[in-house]
């Protein structure tokens, strides 16, 4: 098996912890354990008592109770946690494909969620998502991206880049799709409960039948990415068996203090999204304002939800400007060539604090 390079996080080690002003993260404010143990009294006393043993492979029964409940349909028994989401797409990759198999995969996307199909030998066909259309997939185009050995869809809604939320329309017919087709369904879900407007909020692919893989994580909309607990809730126990027995190979079970704190985060996950999507909204006028300034210079569709935007420059190559840009006024951003795009777009991160400042920095260079 052969993987290649990570392209996005290769651009981030070059740049992530020596550059002052990150315009490009896709997580939201992270806060300290302090300030997540007073969400709840008598957290910090627990937390000091937390064993530091190994714990149970599939997850703390506790923890699976609480990831549960955030599903309409879903029991502790559906739920497998890992060391955050990447390692959950690695070994659902790992248990449900083998060489020869297709797959569709939502486009643009995050490297992993087709690059770990490509180790694996299997052939990826791409359902591009079209800026003209506000970032959308077309449904009536799944037909014909159909081969015999199509084996899953795999999807990410909310979007990473785009900020690109699926219609509920759209979300069912993928579903009957999938169903019909004797396909599963992989749903990277890391952004849900970011939506800015929460009646457009999806049902989890997981609670539409046994066919859906539902991904989850405390990093994106609750800003714990130093927690590294992701999950995956599924019905489909084979498959959830296959990743268990998988895991032996990878990280074996989670850290302990993560799963004790991750626990006490989703008890209070409303309040740690109202947070951050308060700081979102708020960068979004500070952006609003930037493009409407520079109108010549960048254009975009504005997101649905989620902690990012993926913008198009106009003018220059968008390598070039990102590397001038970090290299002359210390911000940040992910030219979008990290997701294999050609259109001179780059990621813009709307989830952090910071944002105001690293703008009147870009404000200065432009």
């Amino acid at each position: 098996m052969y993987l290649s390079p990570f392209k996005l996080e290769r651009y981030f080690a070059r740049y992530e912890f020596n550059t002052e002003y990150l315009l490009c993260s896709s997580d939201c404010e992270a806060m300290s354990v302090a300030d997540l143990l007073a969400f709840e009294a008598g957290a910090a006393e627990k937390f000091q008592n937390v064993w530091l043993g190994y714990t149970e492979s599939l997850g703390s029964p506790t923890l699976r109770k609480e990831i549960a409940g955030m599903y309409s349909t879903t029991q502790p028994e559906d739920i497998l946690v890992f060391s955050g989401a990447g390692e959950a797409i690695y070994l659902f990759m790992m248990a449900a494909l083998q060489a020869g198999d297709h797959i569709i995969v939502h486009s643009p996307h995050y490297q992993s969620l087709s690059e770990v199909a490509k180790g694996i030998g299997c052939n990826v066909g791409l359902w591009r998502a079209h800026e003209e259309n506000g970032w959308a997939l077309d449904v009536n185009e799944l037909p014909a991206l159909m081969q015999p050995s199509t084996k899953a869809i795999i999807i990410n809604t909310p979007h990473n880049p785009t900020g690109y939320l699926m219609s509920r329309a759209d979300f069912d017919a993928l579903n009957r799709f999938a169903q019909e087709n004797n396909l599963l369904l992989f749903s990277d879900e890391v952004y849900r409960e970011s939506e800015f407007d929460p009646a457009h909020r999806l049902p989890a692919a997981v609670d539409y039948g046994t066919h859906a893989i539902s991904l989850g994580v405390t990093s994106k909309t609750y800003g714990l990415a130093g927690l590294r607990i992701g999950w995956t809730a599924t019905k489909n126990h084979d498959l959830y068996n296959k990743m268990a027995s998988l895991k032996d190979y990878t990280t074996i079970c989670n850290s302990a203090p993560s799963e004790f704190l991750a626990e006490v985060a989703l008890r209070h996950r409303e309040k740690l999204a109202e947070r951050n999507l308060g700081i979102i909204k708020h960068n979004l006028a500070v952006i609003d304002d930037l493009f409407t300034r520079h109108s010549s210079l960048f254009t975009w569709v504005r997101p649905q939800a989620g902690s990012m935007g993926f913008p198009k420059l106009l003018k220059g190559d968008v390598e070039e400007f990102c590397d001038d840009l970090v290299k002359k006024a210390g911000v940040l951003l992910l030219p979008g060539t990290m997701y294999e795009d050609t259109g001179n777009h780059f990621r813009l991160g709307l989830g952090r604090k910071s944002l105001p400042q690293a703008v009147e920095k870009l404000r200065g260079y432009l």
